[in-house]
């Protein structure tokens, strides 16, 4: 796991974001559980969590289309904080926020503006990573 937190720390440190922010990141993008692993009944993510979770978060509520171009070579789509909360789920989105330190609102602000770069970063030349689960 050591090219998600290189890609993730590079991230934060470029964009001014908090070190607190960049664990939750590696945390969804990774699979960990932490404090924002609960599952919300409708939304929230799937069984394998991380990256091909997150895709498949992503197309169950509609917005597929927003995190392909994330792992797309082409640019990328943004994310509203609305839109994330409804993929996340309020539990997992009340969790993570903790984890960071941040209020709900703050949190999926700062969220909605480091994923696209994040996923991105890790899906060099358009494909996911190897051993990621696909849907």
């Amino acid at each position: 796991m050591g090219l998600l937190e290189s890609v993730v720390g590079d991230l934060m440190q470029s964009s001014g974001g908090s070190s607190s922010m960049g664990g939750v990141l590696t945390s969804l993008l990774s699979g960990q559980g932490g404090a924002g692993s609960q599952q919300a009944p409708t939304g929230g993510m799937g069984a394998g969590g991380g990256l091909g979770g997150l895709l498949s978060a992503f197309q169950q509520a509609g917005l597929g289309q927003v995190v392909q171009s994330w792992i797309s070579n082409g640019p990328n789509q943004s994310v509203s904080p609305g839109q994330l909360q409804s993929v996340l789920g309020q539990d997992r989105v009340n969790g993570m926020a903790a984890q960071a330190g941040m209020e709900p609102n703050d949190f999926l602000g700062q969220l909605a503006q480091h994923l696209p770069n994040a996923v991105n970063a890790m899906t060099p030349n358009g494909q996911l990573p190897e051993g990621t689960v696909s849907v």
